[in-house]
């Protein structure tokens, strides 16, 4: 048996799963979104836009939003984990920071819906403390809430790369940087963060693509409209069987991360170049 055949059998099992798994399902979907009453056109994507115009901007916004802060937030706890100086607080917030990895995003959901309830945990612990009134009290199980729960989830898998990244550093120039006078902020932004900037765009592309993709979230914070693409998907599918439109939103999602993988894909092949 020559090693190319052998090679061909050996990858054929990874090959058939997916194949089964992903192309198949995935060409079903582009097919089924362009067919409509057993006519193929756009009629499932206008029917779409009309009925969801809003909740597609209102994901893609709260995605984006969600990004910035998890970049913003990931890179100052990475920057203290690199820089800091007392070595007692390193070692708890490296302990701290990893536990949202490891908590399913149905489990999130659940844990702020009833943190951030009108008459959740939050706002006892504010009335207990005589913050606010009981008649001041309100909830955040709305945008808010769908933002705290990504950012919450999130952030700690950009930090866990990005402090990775920053580890691997040659520690010389921060050291010469701090020799002469720089700041610790200041050798953040200008020093460590421009070289670990592609491992940071690629946590938050990563993270992108999840958020966009999570449906538990937006069902258990934020039940009233406009909502996240994700709802309006199974909301077609388990009210209405409506497949088609289902499909529609689901490619016009993929379309929104492909083209946040574009930019990062077009980015990267400059550099190389």
């Amino acid at each position: 048996m020559s090693k190319r055949l052998l090679g061909l059998i050996l990858v054929l099992p990874a090959l058939a799963v997916i194949v089964l798994l992903f192309l198949v399902p995935l060409a079903a979907s582009v097919v089924g979104a362009f067919v409509a009453d057993g006519r193929y056109g756009l009629a499932n994507f206008e029917k779409a836009f009309a009925l969801y115009a809003q909740d597609i901007v209102f994901t893609v916004v709260i995605v984006s939003f969600s990004a910035v802060i998890i970049g913003a937030l990931s890179t100052a706890i990475a920057g203290y984990l690199t820089l800091g100086e007392n070595p007692r607080a390193v070692a708890i917030l490296r302990w701290l920071y990893r536990w949202p990895m490891f908590i399913p995003f149905i489990v999130v959901g659940q844990v702020l819906r009833t943190f951030l309830a009108k008459n959740g945990l939050m706002n006892n612990v504010l009335i207990s403390a005589g913050f606010i009134t009981p008649m001041q009290a309100s909830g955040m199980l709305d945008w808010r809430g769908i933002i705290i729960a990504f950012v919450w989830k999130q952030t700690p898998f950009v930090t866990l790369l990005l402090a990775g990244a920053m580890a691997s550093l040659d520690r010389s120039t921060i050291e010469a940087a701090r020799n002469l006078g720089a700041s610790r902020l200041r050798i953040l932004l200008e020093i460590v963060l421009p070289q670990v900037a592609t491992t940071l765009v690629v946590g938050l592309i990563l993270s992108f693509v999840t958020m966009m993709s999570v449906l538990s979230v937006p069902l258990m914070i934020n039940a009233q409209s406009p909502t996240m693409i994700t709802a309006d998907i199974a909301f077609r599918i388990n009210a209405y069987g409506d497949y088609g439109v289902a499909n529609a939103l689901g490619l016009i999602s993929l379309g929104v991360t492909a083209c946040v993988a574009w930019i990062y894909l077009r980015q990267t092949m400059k550099e190389r170049a």
